[in-house]
């Protein structure tokens, strides 16, 4: 349950805000971000832009040495940009912990995923508690950005942080604060600057300070009355998204009984411009979010004996879109003479999304297994993602290699399960022998015809 609550200010507490503040606002203060990841490394950019002098911490050594180097590995962010932060000499990548006690703030952006029985996993949240603590100092801005359920920030970390440092007390020797992260790679109209930023402090000065902070790198933010508050608010949008994505995917499979193309209804539905936002459907979820947090929420809800059912139905929706999708490509196959078993299939798209190279969550691996499972043999090609990384869930397909996308004359299949940009979907239309399309992405290309079913 949640902790008692956040002690009131001393004034020496406020005093050491003070302290902070004018650090913050002289830009002399040094920030210290903590996973060089999707989200910590935009991060990075912004708060170097802005003039401060920032460590980018990170225990995998070969993240450090790129990015001292000035290279990236992260396919939306140039390496140039990396480069230029490097050589002003603001910016230095590190896995020492001992660099923790230079910085003023340090934010917190390490995963959190679920374990195999759906509960959250805290194990990145504590491990990484547990490396900085010993070696905090008083007078620090600690800020938990991970997507997490309500609480997480007083239940899990607070503890961990006063267990490592025993002689600090969050509220009164530490800063502490919740801000979620917003980032959506690749999207060319939002980004880490321009998205507002919801921050929940501990206390008054928490939240003053973790706000000035966070005005120096974004349009806006959006100061919320406690840090359970922003952690919840962030599950309520990906739920949200989630919940709505569920339902236009079950109604995919409802209209297509009925001989009705789901695309060109929600393109038509989309026309009224008051009271409705489209979601389109898709082989099943993919990414850090979307898939996992709201089982955050689930889990945290059983905690207060209140069930979550329309959350789990929309989870369950969700997750059977993949069997959907090996369902559509067997009855491709059966018309055309060839049965699932033996047929050769190439999975066009590893990344969970278009144009990035994140394949987290993926339903382009549930694809691979469920396919494999029934005797079909199974190839991949993405453009941005060379080779699979080894994975908790499907540690199975590691080290397997993107085929030549020229080799698709060779395969009984394609099936498209992301839209990547770079794709030349002329060249697939035409030589691909059967195409199942779970984006509509060859209909919005202009290529129609009996080859290519919709899934």
């Amino acid at each position: 349950m949640s902790a008692a609550p956040a002690p009131a200010s001393t004034p020496e507490f406020s005093a050491l805000a003070g302290q902070l503040l004018a650090r913050i606002e002289a830009r002399t203060a040094t920030v210290m971000i903590v996973g060089m990841g999707y989200v910590g490394l935009p991060l990075a950019l912004e708060f170097h832009r802005a003039g401060f002098q920032v460590l980018g911490f990170d225990i995998d050594q070969k993240k450090v040495s790129a990015l001292n180097e000035g290279r990236s590995y992260i396919l939306h962010i140039a390496a140039e940009r990396i480069a230029a932060m490097v050589a002003t000499g603001r910016f230095r990548a590190t896995a020492d912990p001992a660099d923790v006690p230079k910085a003023d703030a340090i934010l917190l952006c390490v995963p959190t995923p679920l374990t195999r029985h759906r509960e959250p996993d805290m194990t990145y949240i504590e491990g990484t508690c547990r490396t900085i603590a010993p070696r905090l100092r008083r007078g620090q801005l600690v800020v938990l950005e991970s997507t997490t359920y309500p609480g997480t920030t007083t239940d899990v970390m607070i503890p961990a942080l006063e267990k490592g440092a025993p002689g600090l007390r969050a509220g009164q020797d530490l800063f502490i604060a919740y801000s979620p992260e917003r980032e959506d790679p690749s999207n060319k109209q939002f980004s880490t600057a321009t998205i507002p930023k919801v921050v929940g402090g501990l206390t008054a000065d928490c939240l003053r300070v973790s706000v000035a902070l966070y005005d120096t790198v974004v349009a806006q933010t959006v100061p919320v009355s406690s840090c359970a508050v922003a952690e919840a608010a962030k599950l309520v949008e990906n739920i949200f998204r989630c919940v709505n994505i569920a339902m236009v995917n079950e109604l995919k499979m409802v209209f297509q009984r009925m001989g009705i193309d789901i695309w060109e209804v929600v393109e038509a539905a989309r026309t009224k411009p008051f009271g409705y936002m489209p979601f389109y459907p898709g082989p099943g979820l993919g990414g850090h979010c979307i898939p996992i947090d709201p089982f955050y929420l689930t889990w945290k809800a059983r905690e207060v004996d209140m069930p979550t059912r329309f959350i789990e139905l929309a989870g369950e929706i969700n997750t059977q879109m993949p069997y959907y999708v090996v369902l559509r490509t067997m009855e491709a196959l059966n018309e055309h003479g060839k049965a699932l078993r033996g047929a050769r299939i190439l999975l066009l798209g590893l990344a969970y999304k278009q144009d990035v190279d994140d394949e987290r969550e993926s339903p382009t691996f549930k694809l691979m297994e469920l396919f494999e499972q029934k005797g079909a043999r199974c190839d991949y090609h993405d453009p941005h993602i060379p080779v699979i990384k080894p994975t908790r869930e499907h540690a199975e397909f590691a080290g397997r290699q993107s085929v030549n996308v020229r080799n698709v004359p060779d395969y009984d299949i394609v099936v498209i399960s992301t839209a990547h940009s770079a794709v030349d979907y002329a060249a697939l239309a035409r030589d691909a022998r059967l195409i199942v399309d779970t984006r509509n992405v060859m209909e919005k290309h202009g290529f129609t015809g009996g080859k290519i079913c919709k899934a």
